[in-house]
């Protein structure tokens, strides 16, 4: 199977662009898309290759993919290292599955397939595709389009997904356009998905593990004692040091930061829910440095925004579900980093 899916893959040449000084620029390789301006990296997308197991030395098959690293303007990685990079002092090294930058949900559930390998969390009803042990679900990349130069500024890349159950199945189609823009003060990378039932209707189970994910930075988690600050766009603020229960999680909101200093500097992270969605986000932001954005859980997860909502979002056979989010590494604070700024900016996308 692996064998099929990588001979599916656009193995194009790398593509090299060399940028101008404050230009984007892109290179393109059959595992990775690296955008940078000038010398610094603004980002890489891994969409297909392999990656270190969990514990010791092995290889696996990408489970999903993602954006690592992810640089603030002023040099600064906002995104957690592990388990990409390994042997970092005093990094934490819980939730293997967090990898930086991704999209995803924690129970997808294929209406009317038999699934014949199923999770091993007896909590999960479909495919797991958050967590990357007992049985999870891969997102397979199968083609990456030619990555087109909107400005100077701004790139974008088309890209063809396989959501695929533990034993290869494929359960449903997936198109995803990337855009990264440079913006003054930050940097945006902006998903729009395109999620196909193609093959059944397709459930998303009402859990809290899901969906635009962002592990930040070790150093600013708010449960270290000189961590950072995380801002809800509804006016929730919740400081280091602290605990989870925080004031914003399961609400719903525009938008979720989370900044503090890294290495003598002051940089941060956001996610924006565009307005467009019809599936409005409850928050599942962590005290331990996650922070997603969730369109699918409902009251059993515990969010205080769904209580009393069980109604599951589905897609029907045939039909699609489009969302639109993005990521915003910044320098300085949500303010100084002009969040609330690159947020309406963001919001004004079609």
């Amino acid at each position: 199977m692996r064998r099929i899916l990588s001979s599916l893959l656009l193995l194009a040449a790398p593509l090299v662009a060399v940028a101008q000084e404050g230009e984007l620029a892109v290179q393109k390789t059959p595992t990775t898309l690296e955008f940078r301006v000038g010398k610094d990296v603004v980002t890489k997308y891994q969409y297909a290759g392999e990656v270190q197991v969990e514990k010791g030395d092995g290889m696996k098959p990408l489970a999903k993919p993602f954006f690592y690293p992810v640089n603030a303007p002023n040099g600064v990685q906002v995104t957690r290292g592990w388990p990409m990079v390994r042997g970092t002092a005093g990094e934490k090294t819980d939730h293997f599955h967090q990898k930086s930058v991704w999209f995803c949900h924690g129970d997808v559930i294929p209406e009317g397939l038999e699934l014949k390998v199923k999770s091993a969390d007896k909590r999960i009803h479909g495919i797991d595709f958050w967590a990357e042990g007992g049985n999870h679900g891969r997102i397979v990349t199968l083609l990456v389009g030619d990555v087109k130069t909107i400005s100077k500024t701004h790139m974008s890349v088309t890209t063809t997904n396989a959501w695929q159950a533990a034993d290869g199945t494929k359960v449903m189609d997936e198109t995803r356009t990337l855009h990264v823009i440079t913006l003054p003060v930050g940097r945006m990378i902006v998903f729009d998905i395109d999620l196909h039932a193609s093959v059944c209707p397709i459930a998303f189970g009402d859990t809290k593990e899901g969906s635009m994910g962002v592990r930040v930075n070790d150093v600013i988690r708010l449960e270290s004692k000189d961590g950072g600050v995380v801002t809800s766009s509804q006016g929730s603020v919740a400081k280091a040091p602290g605990k989870d229960n925080l004031p914003m999680w399961g609400e719903i909101a525009a938008w979720h930061d989370y900044s503090g200093t890294i290495d003598g500097k002051v940089a941060g992270v956001a996610i924006f829910d565009h307005p467009s969605n019809v599936q409005k986000a409850a928050w599942h932001t962590r005290a331990y440095g996650l922070m997603s954005a969730n369109p699918f859980g409902r009251a059993g997860s515990g969010f205080p925004a769904l209580k009393g909502n069980a109604e599951l979002v589905k897609i029907p056979k045939g039909e699609h579900l489009k969302l639109k989010y993005a990521v915003y590494a910044h320098s300085g604070d949500a303010t100084a980093g002009g969040v609330a700024e690159a947020y309406k900016q963001f919001a004004a996308m079609k």
